[in-house]
């Protein structure tokens, strides 16, 4: 039994810090259509790892879905990002 207080210590401490992590990433994108061409730059909620990679493999399919072809990852952050993109991704702001 001495061995199963480190193991359910970290189980927990685990558990506890998944659900922090996967509310709290976003990244800001830019993407087109073509056709005419149309440009527009969007924020978006991303589910999994935090990085430009990971949210480029996750966005893409949504844009696709939507019309739009991902150009590029500007950057990823966390919440504390948000506001200050809010204006200039306008109806773009968490849309895909």
């Amino acid at each position: 039994m001495k061995h199963a207080s480190p193991i359910l210590a970290a189980a927990m401490a685990l558990t506890l810090a998944l659900p922090a992590q996967a509310a709290g990433c976003f990244a800001d994108y830019k993407a087109k259509q073509d056709n005419p061409l149309r440009l527009h730059y969007g924020v978006a909620q991303i589910n999994g790892p935090c990085d430009a990679a990971s949210a480029a493999a996750e966005l893409a399919p949504r844009l696709a879905a939507g019309g739009w072809t991902l150009l590029n990852i500007v950057s990823t952050f966390g919440e504390d990002g948000l506001d200050q993109r809010k204006d200039s991704a306008g109806p773009n702001y968490l849309r895909f």
